[in-house]
């Protein structure tokens, strides 16, 4: 990810109460009715993290947690480097097996290349189907997206049964993307980054005839490779070899973002959301929907990032929050909170800086554009790799220096 210097500045917030004053007059006389605010929301809950599975070894820059669809038994967790690791549920675990390894042919010799993302298929184990994003090596840096097959009913994946759903080219090292998810529609979601080096020179965000820059959405079930989801704006298109075409690509579900590092879908409403990494001012998060246009590179969170007379801002999607270097440099996006060992955080979307350390949410409910509540300074820098959250939708966070695990409770 890519990791800003940030200043010290300071950001303050403030309720403000108002009343209405309604004036009924009659017969000569006249009376003042009062109507008093609204009671102020409850105060958000106070939260820090906790680290779990003390005695499990180091993973090794580790990228993304997760557990398997109904599974609260496993987790499996993601090396950059190319290797899967699964390990029981279980405090005092001190142990992992290996789930799958692929570091042969994954490419993470860049800082933002590797192995980014996993999904695995909805139907898991009964559809026995791992899909993963990574960079490709022995080659021209490239983002590939390949499914791979279990044999023995979930307990390991075998990394010869790859089979390729999608490849594109990478013009730069950085701003890969990588994360994979399944919606609740099942189709599956990737995000792209807009293909590296700094500010867009290619102007790939506001490309619609590539993939970089993008959320795409693929369905995975009714074709080999892929067969376009109906309602995808581009739909009649022809697809995009290699992730480019002469035509805007069909694959496409919302474009216009810089680094999607991470997305994820709300369990209970399945909104969408994701963290927009910034240039060098602005982290922002988005409430993305089909067909959007999220700005990149005209701006960089809701402030223009061309220069005011070049800085396009019709049919632009606002950012839901978004926060300055006084804060952090490099968004991790997380998931909107709908656990309970925490009631005052349920309906929260929660989301970490990699570089500062520090958590934040907003309520999933917000309207752009309003500013985060910061839950916990944990001072971890450079630490919040993703977010993860469990079966029970309690969160998670993966520290990627320390290669370890925190939770994320209530305070004491």
């Amino acid at each position: 990810m890519t990791a800003h210097s940030f200043r010290l500045d300071a950001i303050r917030a403030a309720v403000i109460c108002c009343f209405a004053v309604l004036a009924a007059c009659g017969g000569g006389e006249s009376s003042t009715v009062l109507v008093p605010p609204p009671p102020p929301p409850p105060p958000m809950q106070a939260v820090t993290v906790q680290q779990v599975f003390p005695q499990l070894p180091g993973f090794t820059q580790p990228v993304a947690l997760m557990q398997a669809p109904g599974d609260s038994t496993r987790w499996f967790a993601v090396e950059q480097r190319g290797i899967i690791h699964s390990f029981t549920n279980d405090p005092n675990v001190n142990s992992t097996s290996g789930f799958l390894n692929i570091s042969v042919q994954v490419d993470s010799s860049f800082g933002e290349s590797g192995l980014l993302g996993m999904a695995f298929h909805p139907s898991w184990p009964a559809t026995a189907f791992v899909y993963v994003h990574y960079t490709v090596t022995g080659g021209p840096l490239g983002s590939r997206i390949s499914r791979f097959q279990s044999t023995d009913g979930g307990l390991t994946v075998m990394a010869a049964s790859e089979q390729i759903v999608l490849e594109m080219p990478q013009p730069f090292s950085n701003h890969n993307g990588g994360n994979l998810a399944f919606g609740p529609d099942g189709f599956l979601y990737a995000a792209f980054g807009d293909g590296g080096s700094g500010g867009d020179p290619q102007e790939n965000g506001q490309n619609q005839n590539n993939l970089l820059g993008t959320i795409i959405r693929l369905d995975i079930n009714s074709a080999a490779p892929y067969a376009i989801p109906p309602l995808n704006p581009n739909a009649l298109n022809p697809i995009c070899t290699m992730g480019f075409g002469v035509l805007p690509c069909p694959e496409i579900f919302a474009y216009g973002l810089r680094n999607p590092w991470k997305f994820s879908f709300d369990s209970a409403t399945g909104d969408l959301w994701v963290g927009d990494v910034g240039q060098g001012a602005w982290e922002e998060v988005d409430r993305v929907e089909l067909g959007m246009n999220y700005g990149w590179n005209d701006r960089e969170g809701a402030h223009c990032f061309d220069p005011p007379a070049a800085c396009r801002t019709a049919g632009l999607a606002e950012p839901i929050t978004e926060y300055g270097r006084a804060l952090g440099a490099s968004i991790t996006g997380g998931f909107v909170y709908r656990g309970t060992a925490i009631a005052g955080l349920v309906g929260q979307y929660v989301f970490a800086d990699f570089v500062s350390g520090r958590i934040f949410s907003v309520p999933a409910t917000s309207q752009p554009t309003v500013g985060p509540t910061e839950l916990d300074d944990t001072g971890l820098q450079f630490a919040f790799s993703a977010l993860a959250e469990d079966i029970n939708g309690e969160l998670y966070l993966v520290h990627y220096s320390g290669g370890t695990i925190y939770q994320l409770v209530a305070a004491p």
